[in-house]
């Protein structure tokens, strides 16, 4: 007689599911922003490290070691903003901390002038637009974040 055994491939873990129902217009504005963030501050990342290795800059090293560390900074709004697409309720905080960052760099970029100044005015803009996005009760909810219960 032959056993007939089939061997039993694990079942792939499913993903914790988010709140259900569609994702909120102001959650998916703010995932875009913040994705857009991200890829600007890796793009600016690559431009140094480029920069470093290619161009002439006053300090290869700084300029190579300061592109790996933007194109690294750049791995929290990309995470983040993929969270919130997903709507899951860690994102809400990695994107709020990315948002108070860059208010001090918008400033410092607008006090540059020249070219820096829009460049501030726009990153200041994007920076109150989703924080303000982010704390709508609407994209709480989507997250699955309520209101505290003290006991």
């Amino acid at each position: 007689m032959s056993s007939n055994k089939q061997k039993r491939t694990p079942a792939a873990p499913t993903p914790a599911p988010g709140p259900a129902g569609p994702r909120p217009r102001r959650l998916t504005a703010a995932a875009v922003l913040t994705g857009l963030e991200g890829l600007a501050l890796a793009a600016l990342g690559v431009y140094m490290l480029v920069d470093g290795l290619a161009g002439s800059p006053d300090s290869p090293q700084q300029a190579e070691m300061g592109g790996i560390t933007v194109i690294v900074l750049a791995l929290l709004p990309l995470i983040s903003a993929r969270g919130l697409w997903l709507r899951r309720r860690w994102s809400r905080g990695p994107s709020l901390i990315t948002q108070i960052v860059a208010l001090p760099v918008a400033w410092t970029l607008i006090n540059g002038g020249g070219a820096l100044l829009a460049g501030g005015v726009v990153l200041a803009v994007v920076a109150f637009v989703v924080l303000g996005l982010l704390v709508n009760p609407t994209a709480t909810e989507a997250l699955g974040i309520g209101p505290r219960e003290d006991a």
